[in-house]
This record gives structure tokens, C-alpha cells and sequence, in this order.
């Protein structure tokens, strides 16, 4: 199964905007997508709710796994969503 692990970069972490298009994209994927912090329970990367439950702030280290058609690719995204600046997201 695909994964990548990423330091979050956006300095409001996954809340907000970011959090959003972090959101928006897993949700969008065709692949089922599964985000947490490193070592910790991973949710679904879909879910507002969930995403912005697991308190994730700027430089907190995060795993990202995706299963499906197009998890490569979406991962891809997810990880340049985690990995930019919010003013260039």
C-alpha cells in the first residue's frame, strides 16, 4: 500500500484552508486515503471532522496512505498540499 510521510509546512497546520484542500482532495480521489500523525492512529483523510481532529500544526510529522486507483497520484497531491506554504496553495 503507498505512503508517504511529510512535515507539514502551512502555518496553520491542517486546519483552516489547508485543512480544507487537504480534505477536499482526499475526497475527491477515487483511492480510500488514510491520515495520521507518525506512530499514531490514522483517520479518514476525507473527514473534516477527523482530519481536524488530530490537531496537526505546522512541522508535526504526518503519514499519509492511500489504497485504490489512483493513490499514487494522490498522494503526490496530498504530500505538495502538506509540504507548501499556504499563501502558494
Amino acid at each position: 500500500m503507498p505512503e508517504r510521510t511529510a512535515t507539514v509546512v502551512p502555518e496553520d497546520g491542517l486546519h483552516a484552508r489547508p485543512g480544507a484542500t487537504f480534505v477536499e482532495t482526499a475526497a475527491e480521489s477515487d483511492a480510500d486515503v488514510q491520515v495520521g500523525h507518525v506512530g499514531g492512529d490514522p483517520v479518514n483523510a476525507a473527514s473534516m471532522l477527523a482530519v481536524t481532529g488530530l490537531g496537526v500544526e505546522r512541522g508535526d510529522e504526518v503519514r499519509v496512505v492511500a489504497e485504490g486507483e489512483g493513490a499514487e497520484a494522490t498522494l503526490d497531491e496530498l504530500e505538495r498540499i502538506l509540504t507548501t506554504p499556504e499563501a502558494d496553495l
